[in-house]
């Protein structure tokens, strides 16, 4: 089998950013403890778990919002995740007299400085991004006169009487163009003079370009947490640009070996908060996969936390 190493792949800046935040932390004892992190400090679940060895607490509640779980935190140190933080978590972990690092990616700091702008000159501010994520729980909590789209179906729920208004439409970061192009058309139609701002980070950009420009393979894997939105779209760009199958999986363990059948070539890649050795942990699998050596057909990971962090 055929296996070709996407390039670039694995950690983008505002991941390892918040990663060393947490390492320092734990290493540095003058900060109070426990230690907490408010959410999962990237999407990766094994990462959570790693960090967990260490004591740090990840408070990651479905359904609760960060302000909803900073309540429960009544001392110790806490690291706002690499998704953003609203100003009010900030002001009520002051109120509480909690030591706080805010480990928010630059990335998406530039997108709340840009929305905060638009506001104050007076414009109306559409956002498109994923329910449920941390990144738009943020950006909305700036103010009411944010428009929050998930898919076409949202714009065109969208009020008319915007038309009279500026309109400012900007972005979550970790989204692919198939996912804006789509809700922009209408939105256009709606409102033929709204400002755009694009704000899918760079290392989103290129790691979906490596997956549109790669030569054809059979076969493509994304390695990535299932709630990681850079992942997801990974693999949605691999079907949508070439008709790829295209499966995310969160580590070796989760191939499933039904996909290799009749496989002469695949290609791997992985999200932005995916730690290398796992990645790598698939691609030394796939080069000694043999469909007819049950001998080979292993795929548990022998990865330890040590390995991951």
């Amino acid at each position: 089998m055929k296996v070709i190493d996407l390039t670039p792949r694995g950690y983008c800046h505002g991941v390892l950013s918040a990663l060393a935040m947490v390492k320092k932390v734990i290493k540095t004892p003058s900060y109070p403890r426990p230690i907490y992190v408010l959410g999962q400090i990237v999407h990766n679940k094994k990462i959570t778990e790693a960090f967990r060895e260490f004591g740090v607490i990840s408070l990651d509640q479905k359904g609760k919002t960060r302000l909803d779980m900073i309540e429960s935190v009544e001392s110790g140190t806490v690291i706002f995740t690499a998704h953003g933080i609203s100003d009010q978590v900030i002001s009520r972990a002051k109120e509480k007299g909690l030591t706080y690092l805010n480990a928010t990616c630059r990335d998406v700091i530039k997108v709340h400085k840009a929305v905060k702008e638009k506001l104050d000159e007076g414009y109306k501010v559409i956002y498109i991004g994923h329910r449920n994520h941390p990144e738009p729980e943020a950006i909305l909590a700036i103010s009411k006169d944010i428009y929050f789209v998930e898919d076409e179906k949202d714009a065109l729920l969208l009020p008319s009487s915007l038309s009279k208004e500026n309109i400012f439409v900007t972005n979550q970061t970790t989204l692919s163009l198939y996912d804006i192009q789509a809700v922009l058309k209408i939105i256009e139609t709606k409102y033929p003079n709204y400002l755009f701002d694009n704000e899918i980070c760079n290392a989103t950009t290129v790691r979906q370009d490596a997956v549109k420009l790669q030569e054809k393979v059979d076969l493509m894997l994304v390695i990535g947490d299932e709630m990681s939105s850079n992942s997801n779209k990974l693999a949605d760009v691999g079907l949508k640009s070439q008709g790829i199958p295209s499966y995310r999986i969160g580590g070796v363990e989760e191939i499933d070996l039904s996909w290799l059948t009749d496989i002469q070539s695949v290609s791997v890649t992985s999200g932005a908060s995916t730690p290398t050795a796992v990645t790598e942990e698939v691609i030394s699998f796939l080069k000694q996969y043999n469909e007819n050596d049950p001998n080979t057909w292993d795929h548990q990971t022998k990865l330890t936390y040590e390995d991951i962090l």
